[in-house]
């Protein structure tokens, strides 16, 4: 799947997501979204390499018409959804949660990539660009008179700094990678328990169009469906952990133990191992070992990790 399968589709007059099949590592949505007086523009994420970024602001630049993208929201930390952010306008004002401009900081991936997918992404050229604005519970765009409301659940989900993006007049929510559509979720650098409170958060805003951090876009009634498999995985992962514990296994001993059932079929199934080397640690009250749940990963996949790049 080539960067260009990716296109970019009007949810509303004025809101643009950028969607990029398959939704699979490293292939993430994004968005932009104009002010209903013509004037400033907000990016919603960037993509992981320099080709599929320039291809989605070339895109958004042409949907708003000229309009400045004044500003930009990072949804999380992970470079799928940050390491474009180099290729924004100077002028741009990156957005994001206390939590992702501290993990960005950290984020040893951009200056090397682990043999962990085959192929590899090929950031070669990218710079880090951290947010020069940060919340912690959130904060409102106004856009015009069109009202951007920028939430964290306030807790470990995803990650410590997961931020959604909700146009409540319009009913359009991106979620980032609070969903994956069709796609397995990731937690490693969250919270199974956190993840599962985020479904019912989630749930609440009744919102009528959704974009997922992965994977093709939701309506209402789909929406929920998607969020009751999220909470029937984490929990399946929970169980599961649980489990594997009680009988002395490792993570990876523990994933090779059960069946994927109703989930075999989402891309990304190895994701099972990484998910289960974080509800260990949380059992445990410390951080899972980063490089060890890839490592398991790979020998659970029997082989580098699939990479569309």
């Amino acid at each position: 799947m080539s960067a260009a399968n990716a296109g970019l589709v009007e949810i509303v007059p004025g809101v643009h997501a950028w969607v990029q099949p398959d939704g699979s590592w490293w292939i993430n949505n994004a968005g932009v979204v104009r002010g209903d007086d013509g004037g400033d523009a907000l990016v919603i994420d960037t993509c992981c390499t320099a080709d599929r970024t320039r291809r989605f602001l070339q895109a958004a630049r042409h949907a708003v018409d000229g309009a400045a993208l004044r500003f930009a929201l990072n949804t999380h930390l992970h470079g799928d959804h940050t390491y474009g952010n180099y290729l924004l306008p100077e002028d741009t004002t990156v957005i994001a949660h206390e939590a992702t401009r501290a993990g960005m900081i950290a984020d040893p991936f951009i200056k090397g990539c682990p043999p962990v997918w085959q192929p590899t992404p090929d950031w070669s050229g990218a710079r880090l660009r951290t947010p020069t604005l940060t919340l912690t519970d959130g904060m409102t765009l106004h856009l015009g008179e069109r009202r951007v409301e920028l939430r964290h659940p306030g807790y470990r989900a995803h990650t410590p700094g997961d931020v959604v993006a909700w146009l409540p007049d319009e009913r359009v929510l991106f979620t980032g990678d609070l969903v994956f559509h069709q796609v397995t979720p990731l937690v490693l650098m969250g919270s199974l328990e956190g993840a599962r409170r985020s479904v019912a958060w989630l749930s609440d805003f009744e919102a009528d169009h959704i974009i997922p951090g992965h994977g093709g876009l939701l309506e209402e009634g789909a929406f929920r469906t998607v969020l009751a498999a999220h909470d029937r995985y984490y929990r399946f992962i929970l169980e599961t952990a649980a489990w594997g514990r009680n009988e002395g296994l490792s993570p990876l001993e523990a994933a090779n133990g059960v069946e994927l059932g109703e989930f075999a079929d989402w891309h990304d199934p190895e994701r099972v191992v990484l998910n289960l080397h974080r509800a260990y640690a949380d059992a445990d009250g410390k951080e899972p070992d980063v490089l060890a749940a890839f490592a398991d990963a790979v020998t659970y996949n029997g082989g580098p990790l699939r990479c569309v790049v």
